[in-house]
Order: structure tokens, then sequence, then C-alpha cells
């Protein structure tokens, strides 16, 4: 009989195309990954994979394993799923990806009250890009993800993947309360055309919003500095260095220093989703969670 948790590990591999890369994803050892394999090939009676270099790769018997096992683990897994839901259990593992903002406006909330409300079930939390949550939930290394995407910006889901929207979320302008902006009730990325921004790394979604925001205008947005964090934002913006683009959730309190302002034509909308596999929809701790995510928001 075939191990269903050294078939896991397999797929890990050829996922992440390394053992190690597998290890760092399932919370193994590489060791613990390297005789998961090893005990399959025993099983299986043929070779999994080969060494290429320093790393290895999977046999045409490894990749054939890899492809018709993701359909018996898909089975399984949404076998679980029922039988958790006829019990009415809310128990288990469940891992849950989130970008940082999500972190602190939607899970750290949550969080005391679900596990006092389901003793029986474990979160195992971690932040990851949205595109990176997609991967994870893709490819089942976490059962549940929280990703953002700004109008305009598409984020691509497999069709194996159900997203659940849930409340969205707005940014504001921060900026010094010196500054004459301060004053104004609104603005418009034309009123913004000679700001020193301070904005995400190029290649976010944040950063990709923010340069959208500025079609029409004829210039794009004049970055002055980069920061991966919306607290560093805050901090430069703070000591007077430019202005930044800050959603509500999960944000600081500005203090007497910072001013939001709402910004218009485009406003700028976070829509945020939830991402689970269409295996987990009977699942009573995937449910739970979003139950309480959608709580949190409405309250």
């Amino acid at each position: 009989m075939i191990d269903l948790d050294a078939l896991a590990g397999l797929r890990a591999v050829a996922t992440h195309g390394s053992v190690v890369g597998a290890a760092t994803a399932t919370g193994y050892t590489p060791s613990a990954v390297s005789q998961q394999v090893k005990r399959l090939e025993r099983q299986t009676g043929v070779p999994l994979l080969e060494r290429v270099g320093r790393g290895v790769m999977l046999t045409s018997h490894g990749q054939h394993l890899v492809d018709a096992g993701d359909q018996v683990l898909a089975d399984l897994e949404q076998l679980e799923a029922s039988l958790q839901q006829r019990a009415g259990v809310v128990a288990g593992r469940l891992r849950l990806a989130v970008f940082s903002t999500a972190m602190r406006g939607l899970v750290a909330p949550i969080a005391r009250s679900l596990r006092d409300a389901h003793p029986g079930l474990a979160l195992t939390l971690r932040e990851a890009e949205p595109w990176d949550v997609v991967d994870l939930v893709a490819s089942g290394q976490i059962e549940l993800g929280i990703v953002h995407r700004w109008g305009g910006v598409p984020l691509a889901v497999p069709d194996h993947v159900a997203a659940t929207p849930l409340p969205g979320d707005v940014a504001d302008l921060v900026v010094h309360r010196d500054d004459p902006l301060a004053r104004r009730d609104r603005v418009t990325p034309h009123d913004l055309l000679d700001v020193d921004w301070i904005a995400t790394p190029e290649g976010t979604i944040c950063r990709q919003w923010l340069s959208r925001m500025y079609d029409g205008t004829g210039r794009p947005p004049r970055i002055a500095h980069v920061s991966a964090e919306f607290e560093s934002h805050l901090a430069l913006v703070r000591a007077g260095l430019g202005v930044a683009l800050v959603p509500r959730m999960g944000r600081a309190p500005l203090g007497a220093d910072l001013v939001a302002v709402p910004v218009r034509d485009p406003e700028p909308v976070r829509l945020i989703d939830a991402l689970h596999r269409r295996t987990m929809a009977d699942s009573p701790a995937v449910q739970a969670v979003l139950a309480a995510f959608a709580d949190t928001r409405a309250a």
C-alpha cells in the first residue's frame, strides 16, 4: 500500500524542485523527506528521483505517481472534510497564509475567540504575498489563504481553488500635518503629480496599483523611498520624507503628526478574497474561520 504522507512529500519535491524546498514547505527535515521518498521507492519498486548536478528531479515514474496521486489526495481531502461536517467537528490543523495587514487587521482579532470556541482547532499562521498564497493553496501546502488585489490588477486563481469575497479595504493618502494636502478633504492623482512617494517595492501588487492610479495623468508617480512595510511608510511620512498610500486595515493610529486624506478618481479599494481548494468546501474548520472573518469585518 502506498504511504499517503510519503506521496504528499514526493509531491512537495515536485512542486519545489528540491528536497530542501519540500522540507521547508511541509515542516519536515530534509532527511525525513528523503526517507519518505525512499519508502515510496521500496513500496513501488521503481526509482522516483534522480540526481541532476547538486539537485534532484522526478523520474518519469515519479512524475506519473505525482500526477495520478493528486486525484487520490484530493479525494481523501474531500472525504475527510465531508466526514467532519457530518460529525459537526471543528478540529485538526488548519494552515492559514495571509498578507501582512490582514494578519493584523483580520487574523489577530479573531484568533483568541476562535481558539476559545474551538479548542480542538490548531491554527498555523504565516505571512506571504498574494500570488504566493495562491500557489500555497493550489499546491495543497495550506488549507486557507487570504489575498488582496486592487482594481485593475488581476490575480490568477486556478479552477480547483474557490474564492470567497470578504469585505474590501480602502487606502488613504497619509501626509504630515504640515503638508498643504493635509487641509484637503479629498485629492485625486492629478493633485499628486509633484509629491514624493514612499512606496512598496517594484513588482508588488500595491506598487502596481500606485502606478495604475496615475493612468491618464501623463506622468508616473515619483518614487522617493521604497519600503515593504506600511508601518515604515508611516514612520517615514512622520519624518517628513514624503507621502504614502496606506490601507486602513491593520493600520496603526496615526497620532497627532499624520493626516489621512481620502483619494478619489479612482478610489483605492482593495478587494479581499479567502481561498481554499474546492475539496475543502465542506470542512467545518474552513467554514468556522470564514464565518469568524465575516463577523469581525461586519462588526
